[in-house]
């Protein structure tokens, strides 16, 4: 009986819509029953969080279709959820009871308008994956081809349709009678939902994205993508090339086969960085399942239902915010957040250009080595607080972009626990500073120098800052300033001496023998001038870095 309530659209819906009524009201009166925020409060706050999150996991659980898929979605939002809530929903594995394989043949048959006998030699009727969109059986085509035939789940496009309404009154609720419909664009937020989810119940688009994966990784050392029958594909059946293999995590899989556990975490870390850090679409859903291992060690990617694209545009902008940290330009930060889409119209930008300021110092003028867990979630805490204070809103593509950085995280600690994350990304992320492109290339050092030229306009605006500091901070300052300044002063005249030897060499230049002593002398200046900052400046930041690790 429960089973075919489901599938009635005002039960449904009510079931979504009451229980979001409920979770509202409860938030509502815990916040007008307690007005002191106590560490008693902070307690019954997340305990309270945490049931709405189990009760919600359970009901997705129970009723499928868009709530699993929403949860999912839910749980990459740190931006609009707290982190007890997120962390319940990180449980939320889509994996549902199967349909009867009736269900499923039909459908094939009626995309394929013809018996499945016509071109399927056998297949297994029980399904080796069911999810709330698909299920997945093994099958050997007549051309001998073994595959992995994905079937859209029975009346799927129904559930999905009748959840959509539903989560149209609870965008609707949200927006009327909380703060978030303040802070956040929901009609936007609705819109991007429905897109996503959208896509994964069309296999044409599956289709479509894993060709361009396997195109783009074809030469990709040590990875595999699966073939597609584009022949037998349809919006609603996928049919693909069968691998053979285990999870990436299966460390019983890479013992019996000895497989270098290191060399696979390489692998995955490279692919992942190509991908996370380089225009072009990336897997937006890499957890285990969807990551195999062949007994050679090949790493097989599957299932290109849910991705995420970085942009050109985006990938310019991400370099334009390194750019900004360097020069401590942060409203160049701030603008290419804005064109990124993270910050809304009405955000505070003088808030957010704080808090960078704030973050940047914390890291550029502390030591990394005495940076204690209690001051780094301190940090993360503030930052995330600021996030929900803020009209700031992550655009869906960057939100799946961190939730897959989390998993991978999570797979690469599992297959190589000594990983070294920061070593290896080193060299990558200096490569990628500098860019492919050689504009973004000059844009940077560019700027760069310019600001090196300029040191005497700094001046002014350290004096500012150290003036409107509080005295309780002026200590820290003025060693920063001095540091900044005596950096300033080597490049500056390292600068008006390298200046003054390109003159000298112009000079020589004139046919004039009564000029050439004072050219000789203006060239050796210069030369000399050059030579003399560089060094000591050399020799100050290493004085700099031995004092940073001795903690001075």
């Amino acid at each position: 009986m429960k089973e075919r309530l489901k599938y009635i659209p005002i039960y449904r819906i009510t079931v979504i819509v009451w229980m979001a009524f409920r979770f509202l009201m409860q938030i509502l009166w815990f916040q007008k029953t307690n007005r002191n925020w106590t560490e008693e409060t902070e307690r019954k706050w997340n305990e309270m969080l945490q049931k709405q999150a189990d009760e919600y996991r359970r009901k997705a659980i129970s009723l499928g279709g868009l709530l699993i898929k929403f949860g999912q979605f839910l749980s990459s939002r740190g931006d609009l959820l707290p982190q007890s809530f997120i962390k319940e929903l990180e449980g939320l594995v889509d994996r549902v009871k199967p349909v009867p394989f009736s269900k499923s043949k039909a459908i094939i048959e009626d995309d394929w308008q013809s018996d499945l006998d016509e071109y399927v030699e056998w297949i297994e009727e029980d399904a080796v994956a069911s999810a709330s969109i698909g299920e997945v059986y093994q099958a050997k085509l007549k051309d001998g081809t073994l595959a992995a035939i994905k079937v859209r789940r029975y009346r799927v496009d129904e559930i999905f349709k009748m959840d959509y309404k539903a989560l149209r009154i609870v965008f609707w609720m949200i927006n009327r009678f909380t703060r978030y419909g303040r802070k956040a664009d929901l009609p936007a937020l609705y819109q991007e939902v429905v897109r996503v989810i959208s896509n994964e119940l069309d296999f044409t688009k599956e289709l479509k994205n894993g060709n361009q994966f396997k195109k783009r990784f074809h030469d990709f050392p040590n990875v595999y993508i699966p073939e597609y029958n584009s022949n037998l594909s349809t919006k609603r059946v996928l049919v693909m090339e069968w691998i053979e293999g285990a999870k990436v995590t299966d460390l019983a899989f890479i013992r019996k086969h000895q497989l270098d556990r290191e060399r696979i975490a390489k692998t995955l870390f490279d692919l992942c960085i190509e991908q996370f850090l380089y225009n072009g679409m990336f897997h937006s859903d890499p957890h285990p399942g969807n990551l195999m291992l062949k007994p050679d060690g090949t790493l097989v990617v599957i299932d290109f239902g849910m991705v995420g694209e970085v942009r050109d545009e985006d990938v310019r902008s991400i370099r334009k915010i390194v750019q900004g940290f360097i020069l401590e330009d942060y409203d160049m930060v701030v603008q290419a957040l804005e064109q990124m889409g993270f910050l809304l119209p009405n955000a505070d930008s003088d808030k957010v250009k704080n808090l960078l300021k704030q973050s940047t110092d914390l890291y550029l003028d502390g030591n990394f080595d005495k940076l204690d867990p209690n001051t780094m979630n301190e940090t993360l805490e503030e930052i995330e607080g600021f996030i929900k204070d803020q009209p700031i809103q992550l655009p869906a593509d960057y939100a799946f972009l961190g939730r897959a950085t989390s998993i991978i995280v999570g797979v690469l600690s599992t297959v190589h626990p000594q990983i070294d994350l920061i070593e290896w990304g080193r060299p990558v992320i200096r490569d990628w500073i500098s860019g492919d492109e050689k504009q973004s290339t000059a844009s940077l050092y560019t700027e760069v120098a310019k600001e090196t030229a300029r040191p005497l306009l700094s001046l002014p605006r350290a004096l500012v800052n150290y003036l409107e500091d509080g005295d309780k901070e002026r200590d820290w300052k003025t060693q920063h300033q001095q540091k900044q300044m005596s950096h300033q002063f080597y490049l500056f005249y390292a600068l008006l001496s390298f200046i003054m030897m390109l003159a000298g060499v112009g000079l020589m230049l004139v046919e004039a023998l009564t000029i050439m002593w004072i050219t000789s002398v203006i060239t050796g200046i210069g030369l000399i001038g050059v030579v003399f900052c560089l060094v000591n400046h050399w020799r100050m930041i290493k004085d700099m870095t031995k004092q940073g690790r001795n903690g001075q």
